[in-house]
């Protein structure tokens, strides 16, 4: 068993505030999921319920359901609480199918490759 410091005493206090409550996690891989909060240790391991990952590409979103969903702390970015009273997404935000925002991300990282390709194709020019 570890010692605790007190960053560690701070990161458990700050957590217990969003027991049972609906948050938003921010992982490394730029994933994020949302989901009640229903357990989490010194590490940041966190266990959530009824967790969805939001997936926006443009102005295109989903909710892809997860279920009950542990995240390993180390890939955690960032935790916040969900205001469940206010409207999450802007208006002109619209809500797609699974099927649809997959393929919308498939184009987004095709056209993302492309620029990736043309610019190592154009680096011999030197525009900086």
């Amino acid at each position: 068993m570890s010692w605790a410091g007190p960053e560690d005493i701070f990161l458990s206090t700050s957590l217990a505030s969003y027991l049972d409550r609906k948050i938003l996690v921010l992982l490394r891989d730029g994933r994020k999921l949302m989901g009640t909060l229903r357990s989490f240790d010194q590490f940041a391991n966190a266990v959530l319920e009824g967790a969805c990952e939001r997936v926006i590409v443009g102005e295109q979103y989903c909710d892809i359901p997860l279920g009950l969903y542990v995240i390993r702390g180390e890939n955690v970015v960032l935790i916040g609480d969900l205001d469940t009273e206010r409207e999450e997404l802007p208006p002109h935000m619209i809500r797609v199918s699974e099927t649809e925002i997959k393929r919308a991300q498939k184009v987004e990282r095709e056209a993302s490759e492309l620029m990736g390709t043309m610019r190592k194709r154009m680096e011999f020019l030197d525009f900086d």
